[in-house]
């Protein structure tokens, strides 16, 4: 098991972490819910059927981590707010000062401006804009990971990348000085 592990961790760590990373935004945050993620693997590999690839079984089980930590950090938000959680820009502004090697390249000011209008998409569009296209994963496994159907991946990315050019270019327009007209 302990060869196992080690083999699964060397193949998919750094891959899960980037995931996690764009969906948290913070370094040490995406450290732990690794951690955590792995921990899941230990706990869960013996019932592991072989239904899906390795990979989109680790991606399921780094989805679900992100999606439970996003809820508590929602409930702790509305406990001492007394408020409902509302995604905002500043939730995923990258916290940790000194970028990953990966993440020199976004820093480049158009990759950043498309991460910041990626948040404006829906999570869901986002969850397959992320999978289809940052990590690079096939509509077979992201719909896997998200335990959709291929054609719901499918419709997603579709509108996910209408919706994505329509805040460019209204983030483009107002930009120019130019306001939409009716």
């Amino acid at each position: 098991m302990r060869e196992e592990f080690e083999r699964l961790y060397s193949a998919y760590h750094q891959q899960l972490f980037q995931y996690l990373f764009y969906l948290v935004r913070s370094r040490e945050t995406a450290e732990e819910l690794v951690q955590e993620v792995y921990i899941k693997v230990l706990h869960s590999y013996e019932t592991f059927e072989g239904k899906s690839s390795e990979k989109t079984w680790l991606y399921s089980i780094a989805k679900h981590v992100a999606i439970d930590w996003i809820r508590r950090q929602s409930r702790k938000k509305r406990k001492f707010e007394g408020k409902e959680y509302e995604w905002s820009e500043r939730e995923f502004e990258i916290e940790d000062k000194q970028p990953l090697p990966e993440d020199i390249i976004t820093q480049q000011e158009e990759i950043q401006h498309v991460y910041k209008m990626m948040d404006k998409c829906t999570p869901d569009q986002k969850q397959v804009l992320l999978l289809r296209y940052v990590q690079s994963l096939s509509i077979a496994e992201s719909a896997d990971i998200l335990g959709w159907t291929e054609s719901k991946v499918k419709t997603t990315q579709h509108r996910a990348l209408k919706a994505l050019q329509k805040h460019l270019q209204k983030h483009e327009e107002t930009f120019s000085g130019k306001e939409d007209s009716p």
